[in-house]
């Protein structure tokens, strides 16, 4: 449970670090809607995303990896689409906007994980 909720915080910074730095994604309202978008997110990553990478193989191999960015602003997008249709403020301008917002969210993932490595792997 405990790693659960790391991760569910983690994507909630990576989440507001993109509203944050990326000019054409804003959020409009309370601070427990991006907890929910976290969660929107982090379940969108959890069940759609292996399945993307799955059909998607070929071209992962074929642009050595690169078109996962793609997948990831999908994923952004989907998010935004959800989210909104839940009445949670995010917006985001276009594609090259979630690719930027995906790149920012990849990053500061990335580096919480490797801070909260020890909690996430269980180790006490």
């Amino acid at each position: 449970m405990t790693k659960f909720v790391i991760r569910w915080l983690i994507n909630a910074v990576a989440l507001f670090a993109a509203v944050w730095i990326v000019p054409g994604i804003s959020y409009s309202g309370e601070w427990t809607g991006i907890l929910w978008l976290a969660l929107i997110i982090g379940l969108l990553n959890a069940l759609v995303r292996p399945l993307l990478k799955f059909v998607t193989c070929p071209l992962i191999i074929l642009t050595l990896g690169l078109f996962t960015l793609v997948i990831n602003t999908g994923m952004l997008l989907l998010t935004r689409t959800i989210g909104q249709s839940l009445g949670i403020g995010l917006t985001v301008d276009g594609f090259w906007s979630a690719l930027l917002g995906s790149i920012v969210m990849s990053i500061v993932s990335v580096v919480m994980s490797v801070i909260f490595r020890d909690e996430l792997k269980g180790k006490k």
